[in-house]
């Protein structure tokens, strides 16, 4: 089944009081996935505003988050374009200007995109591999 694309920007839906990022949040959240984090990348790229990252448990877990987020967002009216959701060990969703990174924990911390765009001051901890709940944030 091809993966819908879309270019545009969308608008923030307002039924959140932090907008798109915050109903993602609640979403991956609420499909337990583990270590949230959010970074505000406006002043390091134009190609989005927002990251977000989050780790699944496994494959399958990768795979449902990433599938609930795009349920969410069409819901909402938004049509986002999906990566890596043949393996699921990196699921990258582009929501126009907000970018969500799914990982199994092994391949998060090999990439370590919070260090990358977090200002090299946000290193991923060794004991977020094996950790098993709670969330850890960063913000840029």
């Amino acid at each position: 089944m091809p993966e819908e694309r879309t270019i545009h920007t969308t608008p923030a839906p307002q039924s959140h009081k932090d907008g798109l990022p915050g109903l993602i949040g609640d979403c991956l959240d609420a499909n337990k996935a583990e270590h949230i984090t959010v970074i505000d990348i406006r002043d390091k790229t134009s190609a989005a505003d927002t990251m977000i990252i989050a780790s699944g448990r496994s494959p399958r877990h990768v795979s449902a988050l990433a599938g609930h987020v795009v349920d969410m967002l069409r819901e909402h009216g938004i049509r986002a374009a999906t990566e890596g959701r043949e393996t699921c060990d990196w699921v990258l969703i582009d929501a126009g200007d907000i970018l969500v990174h799914l990982f199994r924990p092994e391949v998060r911390a090999f990439y370590n995109l919070e260090r990358m765009w977090g200002g090299g001051n946000a290193p991923v901890p060794e004991s977020m591999v094996h950790r098993s709940s709670g969330n850890w944030e960063v913000t840029a």
